[in-house]
């Protein structure tokens, strides 16, 4: 007999100003099979959902390979305390994130969606960015 190797995902669309760092999007593990992730309210049922799946293929790339919340937000909140005013860089862009291929990755499969989903990504990025 095998027991059952279960991953429990929990989604919940916060207000923007209830994140922990300046982000529309976030996750986070409770214990080892439960993923949260919190998304920034964007007003849009789409853009929710593309941030959501964003996240949740990130965390599960940084988990399979070792890569904790914790070195993820260590970077993420020192990226966004140098940040420079006009930036709208994603920290995961940056050549030195411990998460930059998971990142990567995961905004491929975001970008497919989006297309998929005739959402402008444009558009879409704007609306991200006037949170």
């Amino acid at each position: 007999m095998h027991g059952v190797a279960g991953l429990r995902i929990i989604v919940d669309v916060i207000r923007h100003d209830q994140q922990k760092y300046r982000t529309v999007g976030n996750w986070f593990w409770k214990v080892p099979d439960e993923l949260h992730v919190e998304v920034s309210d964007t007003g849009n049922r789409v853009f929710n959902f593309l941030i959501a799946r964003h996240e949740i293929d990130e965390a599960f790339l940084c988990s399979q390979r070792g890569i904790g919340t914790a070195m993820v937000d260590e970077f993420d909140i020192a990226y966004e305390a140098n940040r420079k005013a006009g930036d709208d860089s994603e920290p995961g862009d940056d050549p030195h994130a411990p998460y930059k291929r998971e990142h990567c990755f995961a905004t491929g499969i975001e970008r497919l969606l989006a297309a998929e989903l005739c959402v402008d990504w444009k558009t879409y990025e704007e609306t991200l960015n006037a949170l």
